[in-house]
């Protein structure tokens, strides 16, 4: 009951209210997971931004199954270098950022959409979360039975084989 397992894969972009913008995220999001991507609105009326609630604003897409995040999760991680810093961890999961999408193996660069960064956020599990979520005599998952921080770091470290560093490194760049 102790072993750990991949819930979902969330990839995320945020566009802003350029609705062109937002498109460009859907088939972004559809060419990298071959799934339907959905739009998100916004919830609040930001002024400046020109926001306001129900406006379109990004676009995420939800990967489910095990062996399909696994694949999906491999590609993305070598964008990164299989290397995630210790802070990208929290209680249930693990989060990352992909600055160009062209970094992912086996996408190439489309000059329709141009140059776009994503979020990927990686839900994990253990057998008997399902408790939470059941319509009939819902409970809460024990304290015990959690998964904590450092129980999401050595899964990804054993199972995924990702590197996890105490802090980010100087980027040099040579301009």
């Amino acid at each position: 009951m102790k072993d750990i397992k991949i819930e979902k894969v969330t990839l995320n972009i945020g566009a802003g209210a350029d609705q062109d913008n937002v498109e460009k995220a859907l088939t972004l999001l559809k060419s990298i997971t071959n799934k339907t991507p959905v739009k998100t609105m916004a919830k609040k009326r930001i002024a400046t931004w020109k926001i306001r609630p129900g406006l379109p604003i990004g676009a995420k897409v939800t990967v489910r199954g095990e062996k399909e995040c696994t694949e999906l999760l491999k590609k993305l991680l070598t964008a990164v270098n299989f290397e995630i810093y210790k802070n990208q961890f929290t209680e249930n999961g693990f989060s990352f950022g992909i600055k160009e999408y062209i970094e992912i193996p086996e996408v190439k660069y489309d000059p329709k959409i141009g140059i776009i960064g994503l979020d990927v956020a990686v839900s994990l599990k253990r057998p008997g979360y399902r408790i939470k979520k059941r319509k009939i005599e819902q409970r809460t998952i024990p304290k015990k039975h959690k998964i904590k921080k450092d129980d999401a770091i050595k899964f990804a470290a054993e199972k995924l084989k990702i590197t996890v560093t105490e802090t980010k490194r100087k980027e040099i760049r040579g301009y």
